[in-house]
């Protein structure tokens, strides 16, 4: 019970203390996404009010926790962000819940359009930011404690414990995106140039074929 009241408490101090979003403001009363529209002008198209619903504003998948023993990181991402909550369109929020395995890593990777903050729902997570000057910004954060990751600086979260861990994250964007830093780099699409991975990294050709060759995509 305690949990559930930090986390609804941490929610609305959040969605309510930023004044200028990093998202353009609404100029409507409500503007729910309209998913099925092909076209988009930083946003989606509004659907008619006529067709607005209760579900439109509505989302049940940060309930449970993910299977982050499934994935090779060993930790998973839950978003609840406009692609999911239609009705989150143009109001500049979201949210993910991150679940890792024992020992599980969220790589590092960037939001380039939000701040993010974290709560930790159960268990020790290592996290930390590099800022422009690459200096590291890092702490260890234990269950109800809070962690800010500056718009798109590169960050990471990691549970060095031998029992799970979860996160609640929140985000002053509607859709935030994520570059996660390895993927971007080695399973781009189209491939980025063997020589320029092999001059950036000082490593050999093999060795760009070997980390391109563990990210690729599964079929």
């Amino acid at each position: 019970m305690a949990t559930s009241s930090l986390v609804t408490i941490f929610s609305f101090l959040f969605l309510v203390s930023f004044n200028l979003a990093a998202d353009s403001d609404m100029l409507q009363d409500i503007c729910v996404a309209d998913l099925n529209v092909g076209v988009r002008v930083n946003g989606f198209a509004c659907k008619p009010a006529a067709n607005v619903t209760e579900a439109d504003f509505f989302f049940q998948g940060l309930a449970k926790p993910g299977a982050a023993t499934n994935t090779t990181m060993g930790s998973l991402v839950t978003a609840a962000n406009v692609e999911k909550i239609p009705g989150l369109n143009t109001l500049g929020v979201s949210m993910s819940r991150v679940d890792y395995a024992p020992g599980g890593l969220n790589p590092p990777h960037t939001h380039p359009r939000a701040t993010e903050i974290v709560f930790v729902l159960e268990g020790t997570l290592d996290v930390g930011f590099i800022t422009t000057t690459n200096k590291l910004i890092s702490k260890t954060i234990t269950k109800g404690d809070v962690f800010v990751f500056p718009r798109g600086f590169v960050h990471f979260q990691k549970n060095n414990a031998d029992v799970p861990a979860a996160a609640l994250a929140a985000f002053n964007s509607q859709l935030p995106g994520t570059q996660s830093l390895a993927s971007t780099l080695f399973a781009a699409t189209p491939s980025v140039p063997d020589h320029v991975l092999t001059k950036a990294f000082q490593i050999g050709t093999k060795e760009v074929e070997k980390i391109k060759s563990r990210l690729e995509p599964k079929k």
